[in-house]
């Protein structure tokens, strides 16, 4: 078990914190569409915490659990390789958001979580 003090394993894997997303019905100022993945976001560009907003189009794709419940993010070197090693439970296979970034969403006790590689 872990102690208070001690750092989160996947810290110790070498994933690096890179967002918080959080889903909304509110439309935000600066919101940026995607229209593949039919959902908007906001709010990263300009959050020193790295809160992003998520808002989600009725028919967007998203597993559920990701369209409510918040989730983090973590920047990794290769979104595969940390999927098989870990044995991670996928919620969004690996896909491309933007040019050069690669996402896949898994799950760990009921919560989202994005891993984020980015080949820019």
């Amino acid at each position: 078990m872990r102690k208070e003090h001690e750092l989160a394993d996947c810290i110790k894997w070498g994933w690096i914190y890179h967002h918080t997303g959080i889903p909304t019905t509110e439309k935000k100022e600066g919101e940026v569409y995607i229209p593949h993945l039919k959902f908007y976001v906001s709010g990263f560009p300009t959050s020193p915490f790295g809160i992003e907003w998520m808002r989600f189009e009725e028919d967007c794709p998203m597993h559920p659990l990701i369209k409510k419940v918040p989730h983090i993010a973590f920047e990794v070197k290769d979104i595969e390789k940390e999927i098989k090693e870990r044995g991670l439970t996928v919620l969004t296979p690996i896909n491309s958001p933007a040019e050069g970034i690669f996402v896949a969403m898994i799950e760990h006790n009921g919560v989202p979580i994005e891993l984020i590689q980015f080949d820019i």
